[in-house]
């Protein structure tokens, strides 16, 4: 992996919103900001911006599935290992170690896939509980990714006008999209689009996380959701949602824009947003 050529952003900002949707009585989606460096750990609220000089920045997005509130509880186990694991790893990118990234990624997917095969095994409560996690990890110059399951990643960068989804569906229905065999609106009604081949837990013999890098620059937006964000909106209605306006009421919050538009359009499912604008 050659260096970002591109001006590196000093300065992130970012916008969270999550909801229940119309008809799930809990919320079993989660999602993280997090700030760290080799020593201190930081927990982020729902809106805020920061320097990235002196720190590093991870923002995830993770959907539970499982019995009574087995899949909410997954949900946050996945993020909360995020919090303890990642700083270890602070400045990778800085020591010039751009590759090593992929083995700390690999390994913190791995030990959310056990710690929750271990609960499901141990309590009958938690008996076949999983979640899917999507991870955006910030550097000077580079955001690293990591995903596993339907949640998604997209990127948006400063000068275009169309998303790129980083991340892949690990649904059948997801292949086949991917490879054309059907379009955007085939795939979002497709009667099996939510059947996972692959998440953290349940009965999952293995973690093969995809994981990969993107050189940032300012300008750039990235969009962390929950399926049942897209379930509510295609591709095509994110740029537009994504550019924030100068107002300083929800309208300039992307995040929750995404999400009023995707309940207003669906809401069967709870619905969260995740947006990291580099600057």
């Amino acid at each position: 992996m050659q260096p970002a050529t591109n001006a590196a952003a000093q300065h992130l900002k970012w916008f969270g919103r999550t909801d229940r949707g119309k008809v799930r009585a809990n919320n079993e989606d989660a999602f993280l900001g997090l700030q760290f460096d080799g020593l201190e750990t930081h927990h982020l609220g729902k809106l805020g911006s920061a320097s990235l000089v002196n720190h590093d920045f991870a923002f995830a997005v993770s959907d539970g599935m499982g019995g009574a509130k087995s899949g909410e509880y997954a949900s946050k186990i996945a993020v909360e290992k995020i919090t303890r694991l990642l700083p270890r790893s602070f400045r990778l990118g800085a020591a010039g170690m751009h590759t090593a990234f992929q083995d700390v990624l690999a390994e913190l997917f791995s030990q959310v896939h056990r710690q929750l095969v271990y609960l499901g095994r141990s309590y009958d409560e938690c008996a076949g509980m999983e979640t899917t996690l999507s991870l955006c990890w910030f550097t000077p110059g580079w955001m690293y990714y990591a995903h596993i399951g339907d949640s998604r990643i997209y990127y948006l960068p400063a000068k275009a006008d169309k998303v790129r989804q980083l991340s892949q569906d690990d649904t059948h229905v997801g292949w086949l999209f991917r490879n054309g065999k059907l379009n955007e609106r085939e795939a979002r009604n497709h009667p099996r689009r939510n059947v996972l081949q692959k998440a953290l837990g349940g009965g999952n013999q293995f973690v093969d996380p995809q994981v990969g890098a993107v050189a940032c620059e300012p300008g750039d937006l990235f969009l962390l959701c929950s399926d049942g964000l897209t379930e509510g909106l295609y591709d095509h209605h994110l740029p537009e949602q994504l550019r924030a306006r100068n107002s300083p009421d929800l309208s300039n919050n992307p995040a929750h824009r995404l999400v009023e538009m995707s309940l207003t359009n669906d809401g069967r499912d709870n619905t969260t947003a995740l947006v990291i604008q580099l600057l």
